[in-house]
């Protein structure tokens, strides 16, 4: 290789790392999750993209099955409640609960999480309809938001909640 060609590639390789660091950090915020005996149990990363956030779980010592999985509209986990605290589904918008409601569902909404038996629940979540920037979905608002894990599967369609039985464990979403 010549030392021309050597040399204009060097430049194209610094060029293209130097915008690379160049770009700005992605915003991230993080979830601790506590069980109702107040035990953590795991964390919650959640990091803003271009297609929502991706919320990367986590989790140990949850009864194994199947599990609702939302994101709460208030940044509390108070077990003494039963974790009530965290109030109802983020839903910035007012819609219906649910994936097969006619509308749209809640920002909240997500996919049911399933633990095998040895406790354990890893999964990422892609959930488009939330962000951690500035705006009217931001689940980083005033009073803050909760991950919470259900006992029960959510069927999808049941108002308001799914029917996806109690908040076994949660998760304060912090910046």
């Amino acid at each position: 290789m010549t030392r021309t060609k050597l040399a204009a590639l060097s430049l194209g390789f610094l060029c293209a790392s130097s915008a690379a660091v160049a770009q700005t950090p992605q915003q991230q915020a993080v979830a601790t999750f506590f069980n109702p005996q107040g035990q953590e149990i795991g964390k919650a990363i959640l990091t803003q993209t271009t297609s929502g956030v991706l919320i990367d779980i986590d989790v140990s010592r949850i009864p194994n099955g199947e599990h609702g999985f939302h994101i709460h509209e208030t940044g509390i986990c108070d077990s003494a409640d039963g974790f009530k605290s965290a109030g109802g589904h983020f839903d910035p918008a007012q819609q219906q609960h649910g994936y097969m409601a006619e509308h749209g569902s809640h920002a909240g909404d997500m996919p049911n999480q399933f633990v095998g038996a040895d406790g354990k629940l890893r999964a990422q979540v892609l959930n488009p309809n939330v962000t951690l920037t500035t705006g009217p979905t931001n689940v980083l608002d005033a009073d803050g938001s909760a991950l919470i894990i259900h006992a029960d599967p959510d069927d999808y369609s049941t108002q308001p909640a799914g029917n996806a039985g109690d908040r076994i464990v949660c998760a304060v979403v912090k910046k």
